[in-house]
């Protein structure tokens, strides 16, 4: 392939991004919703967790994230980050991308899990996410402009994430935790509950039982691909078209070996795209 055809295919390519294993929950489902189109993953695991990070912190690491992923021409960013997306969105949308990339797009997950908590009228709605999630109220604030009847409560996982990475899903401990954490939701009696991170539908089986009939709980990146979906549909000027041959890469802000391991596993396929990058030089 000459290098004025791999130039077009990189252009087609739709940025992933997300502070680790996360946001392969929802690469996942791009890949089974939207499989002709390429895309370009990029985790940070060298400084995750965000959740436990200032406002300050997140932005300026996400906007390092974005400009290595619009150097490799991606048109199209997803913060697959919920802590990103609820503490840093805004402001890259109003003074990061006009000042740098004024003819880039990126989307973050809080709005489409918010419309459908709010549209599908559940009266009590649940959020678990990080502390920096958490704590900025972007959830609630979303889903009140959309349905100011909702009551939704709030609490912070701050060790679930630490302990998915390490590939403790599994463990009794993790469940222990996981327990303490929906105690507070279940007592409010929440019939819809929203992961608000993208690490934890590695544990939705567990969150489904431990909640009971009684909750919905759905798995967030099926609703942002689907919004993705009709995003692309929507948006046809960025010229994001469907390949034959889509391609699949992996940059990691550290060593990937766990990163490997784990997220093989979960999509069940290899990646044999991956690399190492520093995205502080």
């Amino acid at each position: 392939m000459n290098l004025k055809n791999m130039l077009k295919k990189s252009n087609n390519a739709i940025g992933v991004f997300d502070s680790g294993l996360g946001g392969l929950t929802v690469l996942k489902n791009f890949l089974q919703v939207l499989p002709s189109y390429s895309y370009i993953y990029l985790g940070d695991i060298a400084r995750l967790p965000y959740g436990s990070k200032s406002a300050d912190r997140i932005y300026q690491y996400t906007c390092q994230s974005l400009d290595f992923l619009f150097k490799k021409n991606c048109k199209l960013v997803i913060v697959a980050c919920n802590s990103a997306s609820a503490q840093a969105l805004r402001k890259v949308q109003q003074e990061y991308l006009p000042n740098n990339w004024p003819d880039r797009k990126v989307l973050g997950v809080v709005r489409p899990l918010a419309e459908e908590a709010a549209l599908n009228k559940y009266k009590r709605v649940g959020v678990l996410g990080t502390k920096a999630t958490i704590s900025s109220q972007t959830y609630k604030k979303e889903i009140k402009k959309l349905n100011k009847k909702i009551s939704v409560y709030e609490n912070s996982a701050p060790l679930l994430v630490p302990l998915i990475e390490e590939g403790w899903a599994k463990k009794s401990v993790c469940n222990k935790i996981l327990k303490s954490y929906l105690r507070p939701l279940k007592q409010k009696k929440v019939n819809y509950l929203i992961l608000a991170c993208t690490h934890y539908p590695f544990l939705l089986k567990k969150i489904k039982h431990l909640m009971g009939s009684q909750c919905q709980v759905s798995d967030p990146g099926k609703i942002v691909a689907n919004s993705l979906k009709d995003y692309l549909n929507r948006h046809p000027e960025l010229k994001i078209k469907q390949v034959k041959n889509p391609e699949l890469k992996f940059y990691l802000s550290d060593q990937p070996e766990l990163f490997k391991n784990l997220g093989e596993k979960f999509l069940g396929q290899e990646m044999k795209n991956l690399k190492q990058i520093d995205l502080e030089k």
